[in-house]
């Protein structure tokens, strides 16, 4: 019995290391390191051998991230096709954390639900209460399963928190777009100044826009594939009317600030909904943790003064 719950610890270890590394990754990808080395070697005149590249390069990157990379390929030769394009747009969509793609993500997936599983198994298998074998797997299994949806939630968690960034940051953004339009720059210099100035995903995506145009993609194309990187319906909103604007020859300036007011007014009406959710969010801390403590120390006293009255004696 000891042998397999070594060999379960031993896979947690491997899988949470595995996950810390792939988790904690930079979004710097292996081919911008290589790139740093070359310029390294060439900038001190050192002939160059891509072999000690290679080996230059950390353990993670070398060795576990393209074995995590393999895994998720081999997964998603079974997986359906939809199923990949949908995992590849929320990954899009939440600003490609720590670089992660398809491939990784489904790794990251099956080792987050080996590492739960595990973790349970060795639990239930330490403890003394000598729970049967059957029950041991069905838990394990419920918890694999819980381990395996883990990564869809943070993933979710991240786009929300992406999308919220950049519903804040649009009033200000367009307003900045709005004086440097009316000041007589153009809307792609405008979008330049607004990503140098701030710093921010908006601003992120603003400079991807100016990037894509300048290799030659058309401005309404790379404005309509930003609105769906993100999938915010206030920032389609406004990509469509900048588009329309165009199209039809109106003051891009005027459109501009009337967009800023309306997201202005749409930021202060979800300032206002989030008010609103406050007292029905503070009910659940106070039925489990205030009222609690308040009963604790308003009926201890009555009930010590009870305990050593000649009634309760009475009643004994």
């Amino acid at each position: 019995m000891v042998i397999p719950i070594l060999i379960v610890l031993a896979i947690l270890v491997i899988g949470a290391i595995t996950l810390v590394i792939i988790g904690a990754r930079r979004s710097t990808s292996t081919d911008d390191l290589l790139n740093d080395r070359l310029a390294d070697f060439i900038q001190r005149g050192e002939t160059v051998d891509l072999e000690k590249m290679e080996l230059s390069l950390p353990f993670s990157e070398r060795v576990l991230y393209p074995i995590a990379r393999k895994f998720g390929e081999f997964a998603a030769r079974i997986t359906p096709q939809n199923q990949i394009n949908s995992l590849s747009r929320k990954l899009e969509m939440a600003g490609s954390p720590a670089g992660l793609d398809p491939t990784v993500f489904m790794t990251l997936q099956f080792v987050a639900a080996a590492v739960f599983g595990g973790i349970v198994f060795a639990a239930v298998s330490l403890s003394p209460a000598g729970w049967p074998t059957s029950t041991k797997l069905l838990l394990s299994a419920v918890v694999c399963l819980v381990g395996y949806f883990f990564p869809s939630l943070w993933l979710t968690s991240q786009i929300n928190k992406r999308q919220k960034s950049v519903r804040r940051a649009m009033p200000d953004a367009l307003d900045l777009l709005t004086i440097c339009v009316e000041a007589g720059l153009g809307f792609d210099a405008a979008m330049a100044k607004v990503s140098e100035k701030w710093e921010s995903e908006l601003s992120l995506a603003f400079a991807r826009v100016i990037q894509e145009v300048q290799l030659g993609k058309v401005r309404r194309e790379a404005m309509r594939d930003m609105a769906d990187r993100i999938g915010l319906p206030e920032l389609t909103s406004f990509v469509a009317a900048v588009i329309q604007s165009e199209s039809l020859g109106v003051s891009l300036a005027k459109v501009l600030r009337i967009q800023s007011e309306q997201m202005r007014i749409k930021r202060r009406q979800m300032a206002e909904e989030e008010a609103h959710k406050v007292p029905i969010k503070m009910m659940i801390p106070m039925a489990l943790l205030i009222f609690p403590s308040l009963m604790v120390v308003l009926m201890t006293p009555a009930g010590l003064q009870l305990i050593h009255s000649p009634l309760f004696d009475m009643l004994k």
